[in-house]
């Protein structure tokens, strides 16, 4: 998935810094949609898989008009457990950020608290 980074994007318009530069809560809200884009086809209908966890090391400053690739690998799994290793690159290249994210497989009904 690939998304330039604007000034929505950055640490100053998020509050989780005072730079205009990539934020990193944002970089891993598109590393968490690039899982549930390669999840997708794991799912059974009347499912959805929803984040457990987050490891990702933001590696590299990533400023306003870049580019940033950002990819998911087919995921380890682990009974309903999908471990996707995520990966971002800017446009020149050089890596931003990379780790691993941790996704479950539900039921989307019993998940949201409907009849049992």
């Amino acid at each position: 998935m690939r998304h330039e980074v604007t000034d929505d994007d950055t640490a100053v318009a998020l509050g989780s810094g005072d730079v205009p530069v990539l934020a990193t809560p944002r970089l891993i809200a598109w590393m968490e949609a690039a899982t549930v884009r390669a999840a997708a086809p794991l799912v059974e209908p009347g499912g959805t898989s929803v984040g457990t966890e987050v490891r990702v090391r933001h590696l590299r400053a990533t400023g306003v008009g870049a580019a940033v690739e950002v990819t998911a690998e087919p995921p380890t799994v682990t009974g309903r457990r999908l471990t996707f290793v995520v990966r971002a690159v800017d446009g020149s290249g050089e890596l931003v950020a990379a780790g691993e994210i941790d996704r479950v497989v539900v039921d989307r009904e019993r998940f949201l608290g409907g009849p049992a």
